[in-house]
């Protein structure tokens, strides 16, 4: 029996706007970019949830992975997230959350999906989180929110991020899978962050001058830098495998979340009675963070190859620009009080 949320197929899935082409960063982190089309797919819009992105910090080893804050999930979009227990197969707690109208995000083998074709699929394992939406245990099949889009599996690859079959543990020994249940709450109803609804924007200020509160102290741009000016001598040691896993973790995350901020301060700008040039220039900001991110992603790959890079000259304007967009929002949403 298939049992399906939403009537979605993959040739015909439109991704959300976040995600298109034109985009410097096509993909964001597993996590964000799930969460992304899972709110797309629901009739809600993502783009007004963002405001967690002012308030990405630098960690002191990477910048921050960043996803949708579980409050700003339930206040905005009526959504609630659980961990879940997983004390059976996990296959039949998805059945029966799927029956109970929840999705089910899990952190799987990316080895077994196919959307990852050229990446990770059958060449590399990698733990990723995938939004399970609909299953046929019948026909070894399963339909998922991941990275800029939805996909399906079927057959072997089934079994193997189900550990199933072949793949199932016969000393019930490896640790379960973590898994959250994603339910809506009652009466929340699909597409409750419509545009234009006024009182979706008043939340959406109340977050935002949350997030503003805790916003790093000092330029995370700076402190990034800083460490990865220690790092160089390294990462050229290690070459250009590690150089990409360590790019996602700084550069790849800083630009992506530049990218994000400045398409919540456009939404911002639509929305509120605001000095419309200050959000200009904010979306401006922000948008030099996310390409300076890229250029800099650039410059640390001639690093890896070991060639001598000016760091600071490519990384000095981005935090100039981090600085200025956050201080333009506070200016205009810093002095409202929380709700």
């Amino acid at each position: 029996m298939r049992i399906e949320l939403l009537a979605l197929r993959p040739a015909t899935y439109v991704p959300h706007g976040l995600h298109g082409a034109d985009t410097d960063w096509a993909e964001t982190n597993c996590a964000t970019d799930m969460w992304i089309e899972v709110l797309h797919a629901w009739g809600h819009d993502p783009v007004a949830g963002l405001a967690f992105t002012v308030a990405t910090d630098f960690d002191g080893e990477q910048w921050a992975m960043f996803t949708y804050p579980e409050e700003d999930l339930r206040v905005l979009y009526g959504i609630e997230v659980r961990e879940m227990n997983v004390w059976r197969p996990l296959v039949d707690h998805i059945c029966d959350h799927l029956l109970l109208g929840h999705l089910v995000a899990v952190d799987v083998d990316a080895w077994f999906l196919p959307d990852t074709a050229g990446v990770t699929y059958r060449t590399a394992h990698q733990k990723t989180t995938v939004a399970v939406q609909m299953i046929d245990r019948a026909e070894r099949r399963m339909g998922y929110f991941h990275n800029a889009g939805y996909a399906e599996l079927v057959g072997d690859d089934f079994d193997g991020v189900l550990r199933l079959g072949t793949y199932a543990d016969p000393l019930h020994d490896a640790l379960p899978p973590f898994a959250m249940l994603i339910r809506p709450t009652a009466g929340a109803g699909h597409g409750s962050s419509r545009a234009g609804d006024r009182a979706v924007t008043e939340t959406v200020l109340d977050r935002l001058a949350v997030h503003l509160e805790r916003r790093p102290v000092g330029n995370p741009v700076s402190r990034l830098a800083k460490r990865v000016a220690e790092d160089l001598p390294e990462l050229a040691a290690r070459g250009m495998d590690a150089f990409h896993r360590y790019a996602f973790g700084t550069f790849r995350h800083l630009g992506a979340n530049g990218e994000l901020a400045a398409a919540f301060t456009d939404w911002l700008a639509g929305r509120t009675a605001v000095d419309r040039h200050a959000m200009e220039r904010a979306a401006a900001s922000f948008r030099a963070v996310s390409s300076g991110a890229k250029a800099a992603e650039f410059v640390l790959a001639r690093a890896a190859r070991g060639r001598p890079i000016d760091l600071d000259a490519a990384v000095a304007p981005v935090a100039e620009a981090w600085d200025a967009a956050v201080s333009l929002l506070s200016e205009q949403f810093g002095r409202r009080s929380p709700g």
